[in-house]
């Protein structure tokens, strides 16, 4: 070949171009139904940082029930940054002293970047009639849902049902643990995480209607098509938020707390909020979330801090050990 030196000198130019070696590493430890959302944000990040600093960062992604992946990383995975569904899994690294005890202050909006809500998915047609709350609770349907002790999808559910039941008319601490412990009879099994009840209702077939995150609808479409399943919004539901933070012991250990807190503070620029309303997330920012609007109905929410107290009174009141979830589940 009349031109082989400069063929080979070529193509390693164009080998090197496509193995670019990492300057730094970061773990984004997450719960079970995010991994779209950060495949999605890792590019433009790894982007930015790089044209900022000069730094060619690998983002490195963990993904499963949120209280397991809390668990993981007080038993030593080596998170850079936590990005969950509850305040309560990140207060319980706060205790463990790997994340800040001011943590939700280390950000706008309580460390929360975006929202969401939780509602129904039901089969084409609602064949069921499903409509409300109330019609999880009756005879004969079937609900799929993440197991309420480990996963925060689970939990989000429960605290829905729960302060539905608790605002109807007569409703009391004692009617409303009654309601639950009906919507919790009728579920089969209680998935491992939000994406195992999304496979377990979707591709497995099981159940009547599934309770799950807002923006999950728009991942099973994309998955599973949209002709498949209709969504129900309910007359009232948990405003869902997704607490981050900075795992404090990792990133000094690793040199890499910069990178850390950038990675974070990105989700509320332009690009993260856009990302977030692209996957059906509820974007903090007012003109995103007005640009978004007609993918996000109207529906009446209700805050944790606003009916239970804050995250830590719900956990401790309904999920700790002898707490109303294992009150009803003994009975279930």
């Amino acid at each position: 070949m009349k031109n082989l030196p400069q063929f080979l000198a070529g193509l390693l130019v164009a080998l090197a171009a496509g193995t670019v070696q990492a300057d730094a590493t970061l773990l984004n430890v997450s719960y079970d139904v995010a991994r779209d959302v950060f495949k999605d944000y890792n590019p433009p990040f790894q982007k930015y940082w790089q044209q900022k600093t000069g730094e060619n960062v690998e983002i490195k992604q963990s993904h499963g029930g949120s209280s397991k992946q809390v668990r993981a990383v007080a038993d030593g995975l080596e998170a850079g940054v936590v990005t969950m569904n509850q305040a309560n899994d990140i207060e319980f690294l706060a205790d463990k002293g790997l994340v800040a005890k001011d943590w939700a202050r280390k950000f706008p909006n309580n460390a929360s970047p975006y929202t969401s809500a939780m509602i129904f998915i039901v089969r084409k047609g609602n064949p069921k009639g499903i409509k409300d709350w109330s019609d999880l609770a009756r005879p004969g349907i079937q609900v799929i849902l993440p197991h309420p002790k480990n996963t925060g999808n689970g939990r989000n559910s429960y605290l829905s049902a729960w302060a539905w039941a608790l605002r109807q008319p007569g409703g009391n601490e004692r009617t409303a643990q009654d309601f639950v412990g009906k919507v919790l009879k009728n579920a089969p099994l209680f998935a491992a995480g939000g994406r195992d009840a999304t496979t377990t209702f979707m591709q497995r077939r099981m159940g009547d209607v599934l309770i799950t995150f807002e923006c999950e609808a728009e991942l099973i479409a994309r998955e599973f098509g949209k002709g498949d399943f209709d969504l129900v919004y309910p007359s009232l539901t948990l405003q869902t938020e997704f607490p981050v933070a900075v795992v404090e012991k990792v990133v000094d250990k690793k040199g890499s707390r910069k990178l850390a807190q950038a990675y974070l503070e990105h989700l509320w620029s332009k690009e993260g909020q856009e990302n977030a309303a692209q996957n059906y997330l509820r974007p903090r920012d007012p003109e995103v979330l007005k640009k978004y609007a007609a993918q996000f109905p109207a529906v009446k929410t209700f805050t944790v801090d606003e009916v239970f107290g804050g995250a830590a009174k719900a956990f401790a009141a309904h999920f700790k050990d002898g707490g109303s979830f294992d009150q009803i589940y003994q009975r279930k």
